[in-house]
């Protein structure tokens, strides 16, 4: 390789080893004449401006072999757009694309808001419905042997009871047993005392199973009670049975003869008694129990007129009591018994007993303030 002081020299030598003429470039020529070029060129090397002059002369790709970033200026002359072109940018609202539902998408919304079953609160006619009530109703005695059960666990006397019965036992009897025996012995104490709570809790079942459709048959009239249910869909979720009595009743002398010559007076002056309030366990606290209220009050003040009382019965169907003797209408036997002792009710069964009876006491007074306006 030859060299100058401002060029290059290159040889190349063929497959044989002999040397082969390659032209040379001088750049010998090419010195920074201007004071412009004197300041270009730069001192770390001998090659001038000239050398970059000529290879980007050389060197020229078509525009359209670039490939250029993205974010690369573009930096060839552009012509400005006319006046009409030049306006303001769309807000970010307007400028998000419209995009028509098609009518497809419509007609499936359409279909979705159709399989949402209504609620409905209505007063049943059919035997088949009285019967899906009068089974909610038994379902709700069922779960009150949970609620019952739940609660006797963990009241202060029956659980400080057995907590005394675990430490005295431990302490006289299974101190010196191995760690088996004493969890063996403990554990048998725990199960018995549950037992014994599902044995005082067990009439809750016996009374679910007593509702039959002879609990909507009333011996003052051969009418059979009103059931007023809430129904979603086809399912029944929520079931009331109202009694409406005439004045007197049973207490009237000349009732039995006035019932077989068919000429009882009529509902005014009368009141309606709640036998039965229940909802389904999933949508409660979702005021359906508060509408079937109203329906009851309603229906009670077209029939008794507006001095009409309404009120739960004392023997509703969720009272917790057992018949022991006599016969007759439910709720109006003369001696009946509570399952659990009034001890163990004063907790759950009485406080919701009172929040019923405040529920009622509300669609009252929302009638009344209804009438008067």
């Amino acid at each position: 390789m030859k060299s100058s002081t401002y060029g290059y020299g290159y040889s190349v030598h063929d497959m044989d080893g002999s040397p082969q003429a390659v032209t040379e470039l001088d750049l010998s020529a090419c010195h920074p004449n201007s004071i412009v070029d004197r300041i270009n060129a730069m001192p770390a090397l001998k090659t001038s401006t000239a050398f970059f002059t000529f290879l980007r002369a050389n060197l020229v790709l078509p525009h359209s072999a670039m490939s250029s970033n993205p974010s690369t200026p573009n930096l060839t002359p552009t012509r400005p757009l006319p006046p009409a072109t030049m306006r303001r940018s769309p807000t970010p609202q307007s400028s998000r694309p419209v995009i028509p539902i098609p009518p497809a998408a419509a007609a499936l919304d359409e279909d979705d808001d159709e399989d949402i079953p209504p609620l409905t609160l209505e007063v049943l006619s059919s035997e088949p419905d009285k019967t899906a009530a009068l089974k909610l109703i038994a379902d709700s005695i069922a779960q009150q042997r949970q609620t019952a059960s739940s609660h006797i666990i963990f009241h202060p006397l029956p659980l400080s009871s057995l907590i005394a019965t675990l430490a005295i036992s431990y302490r006289y009897f299974l101190s010196q047993s191995d760690l088996g025996t004493q969890l063996m012995i403990l554990s048998s104490l725990v199960t018995t005392y549950l037992l014994a709570i599902r044995w005082l809790t067990a009439p809750f079942i016996r009374l679910a199973e007593s509702i039959s459709y002879s609990f909507l048959q009333s011996s003052q009239s051969e009418e059979e009670d009103t059931v007023i249910a809430c129904r979603y869909g086809k399912e029944i979720i929520g079931a009331t049975v109202l009694h409406v009595s005439r004045p007197g009743g049973n207490s009237d002398p000349n009732f039995k003869r006035h019932k077989q010559r068919g000429s009882l007076s009529s509902f005014k002056g009368g009141r309606g008694v709640i036998r039965a309030w229940t909802v389904k366990m999933r949508y409660r606290g979702k005021g359906i129990g508060g509408d079937m209220l109203r329906e009851a009050v309603r229906l009670t003040k077209e029939k008794c007129g507006k001095d009409g009382e309404v009120g739960f019965a004392r023997g509703h169907a969720n009272a917790g009591l057992i018949p022991i003797g006599g016969s007759g209408e439910r709720g109006e036997r003369g001696e009946e018994k509570s399952v659990l002792p009034e001890w163990l009710n004063r907790g759950w069964l009485r406080r919701s007993e009172r929040r019923a009876a405040q529920a009622l006491e509300r669609v009252v007074g929302e009638f009344w303030n209804g009438k008067r306006r």
